[in-house]
Order: C-alpha cells, then sequence, then structure tokens
C-alpha cells in the first residue's frame, strides 16, 4: 500500500499506582493519522485538523513525525512519509493527547512499509514521540494504545494484564486544561520510603487482583499515596469528583495521566454509568462543563481504517 490511515485510542496514564508504567485504553476518543509514502527521503506534514490545529509542523517537534523520523532511521528507509494529523484528543486532557498521535502515525506507517513490524517493534519509536511532548520516555499511554486493555510498561517490555470482561472504567474530562510539563513539575523534591513501600503494595495488589479477578484486592489497593498528593490541587474540585465515584461503589479513582481528567473503575458497565453524571456534577459545583466516557477496562488498541 502506498498510504494507510490509522486510529488510536485514549487512554488512562498511571492507573493510579503505576507512576509512568500502568495505562489502560478506552473507547470512545482518539486520534486519526493518515500516512503516505513519498519519494523524497524525509517526513513531512501535508495537514493538522481537529480539536487542536496549532502544533508544530517541524517534524522533530511533533510527536506523530518524531516517530517516524525515528522509525525512517532505525530502519534506514529510502522513502519517505507524508502525515494528515486528525487531532481528537484535547492537548493537557490527561488522555494520552500527545501519545496518540505518535502511536496513530506509527501503525499507519507500518501499514505502507514492505515488511510490516508488530506492536512491540513500534514500541521504542513510539517512545522517541512521547519524548517531544513530556520531555521524558515513558509507555503508560503507548503502551495501552499498541496492545489495547491494561498495559504494564517496564524495562522496555509491554505486558498486557488480564482483567474481567465486565470491569468498566469511567473518565471525566472537565473543560480545563493541565499541561503535562506542569504536572510533572509539582512532583519534584524528597518522597519518604514509607511511601514507595505503601505504592509498591498497591501496585502489587492491582495487579494480582486484575489477573485473579478479584476486586476485592483491586479495592485495597486502587489508591494512589505518591502522586496524586501533589498534584491534587491542581485540579479545581478534584476531591469531590473523587469522592463523588467513591460515593457510588468505584474500585478506586484518582487522576487520569497527568489531569485534570479523574477516572474510577467498577465491577460493572452499570456502576460506570451511574457514576458518570455525579463525578459530572461535582465538576459543574466547581465550575467547570465537563465530558464523561465510559469503556470496558479491556479497552481497543489503535488500528487500520483504511
Amino acid at each position: 500500500m502506498k498510504s494507510a490511515t490509522a486510529f488510536a485510542p485514549a487512554s488512562i496514564g498511571n492507573v493510579a499506582v503505576g507512576f509512568d508504567i500502568l495505562g489502560q485504553s478506552i473507547v470512545g476518543i482518539g486520534d486519526r493519522v493518515s500516512v503516505r509514502r513519498i519519494d523524497e527521503p524525509t517526513v513531512r506534514f501535508d495537514a493538522i485538523r481537529g480539536c487542536v490545529r496549532n502544533l508544530p509542523t517541524d517534524p522533530m517537534r511533533n510527536t506523530a513525525g518524531r516517530a517516524l523520523v525515528a522509525m525512517r532511521q532505525a530502519l534506514d528507509l529510502r522513502f519517505g512519509f507524508a502525515i494528515e494529523l486528525d487531532k481528537g484528543i484535547a492537548l493537557g486532557s490527561g488522555m494520552g493527547g500527545s501519545a496518540a498521535s505518535c502511536v496513530a502515525a506509527l501503525v499507519a506507517a507500518n501499514a505502507v512499509l514492505d515488511q510490516p513490524l508488530s506492536a512491540e517493534q513500534l514500541y521504542p519509536f513510539a517512545l522517541d514521540g512521547e519524548e517531544v511532548s513530556s520531555g521524558s520516555r515513558h509507555g503508560d499511554n503507548i503502551g495501552p494504545m499498541l496492545l489495547g486493555g491494561l498495559v504494564l510498561a517496564a524495562h522496555g517490555r509491554l505486558l498486557r494484564i488480564e482483567v474481567p470482561e465486565d470491569w468498566h472504567s469511567v473518565v471525566v474530562h472537565p473543560d480545563a486544561v493541565l499541561e503535562t510539563r506542569r504536572a510533572r513539575e509539582a512532583l519534584q523534591g524528597t518522597y519518604g520510603l514509607a511511601g514507595f513501600v505503601g505504592q509498591s503494595a498497591n501496585l502489587a495488589l492491582v495487579l494480582i487482583g486484575c489477573q485473579r479477578g478479584d476486586s476485592g484486592l483491586v479495592r485495597a489497593g486502587l489508591a494512589d499515596v505518591l502522586v496524586e498528593p501533589r498534584r491534587a490541587s491542581l485540579i479545581s474540585g478534584f476531591p469531590a469528583v473523587k469522592q463523588a465515584a467513591l460515593r457510588q461503589g468505584a474500585m478506586g479513582a484518582s487522576i487520569s495521566g497527568a489531569g485534570p481528567s479523574v477516572f474510577a473503575w467498577f465491577e460493572s458497565r452499570a456502576g460506570a454509568q451511574a457514576a458518570a453524571p455525579a463525578m459530572q456534577t461535582a465538576f459543574a459545583q466547581a465550575g467547570f462543563a465537563s465530558e464523561a466516557f465510559i469503556s470496558p477496562i479491556n479497552g481497543p488498541a489503535a488500528k487500520v481504517l483504511e
């Protein structure tokens, strides 16, 4: 093929207990990228459309462009790529907006290669793209977009975590922006050893609970004792939104990615649907309109559309 179009879903980064290493894809929102093979040995943007248009067209300063530059260099390709990017995820939303662009671009570009790569082989190129936006190479958003569902990204590996099919999440995105770099700055400083021990225990409980289908273990562990306390003040209304989810029976609730979106996990779709209006009401009381996205925790992977 000479051209292809791919879609990458949004994601929940960190999932409370796995800072930079654990993420979940979600249904209902994402980025769409079309990539065309060109004779010139370069990467260029032909169009940027959608909810964000003022993105850099210099490929080295754009997540999608940088990812395809890395692919070209690693594979020593003689041809280049022309990109058309349609943004569906707002930047600074806490739903993996920068990661979705580079993953969709890579999946589309991969479809026009003479010898396509596996999702795992695309991962290093996606990390190059993500670094442009956030300043660090973390796979908690990229991993679930490439593989779908709940994914652990650690030591260069992507591991999909099995989760009961009935379990659902809700993400509520307020009409506000919180830049990833600003949210990461809030994490500077020292941390006590007890906090690391507590977070490690919580991560272990969540992972084992997912594998066993034991919601009690997940309820015991799905709490962020390291990052959330330092970022909560950056999100107006966060305590009330979180408590609204917990009152509706959530297994746990926390900040999605760097924020300002908030997510919660439930044992059923009905539970997530019941909680969404209460979480939105809490944001409204803080002065923000919001959107809610309900998805199986076993969410979709990026895919070729055309």
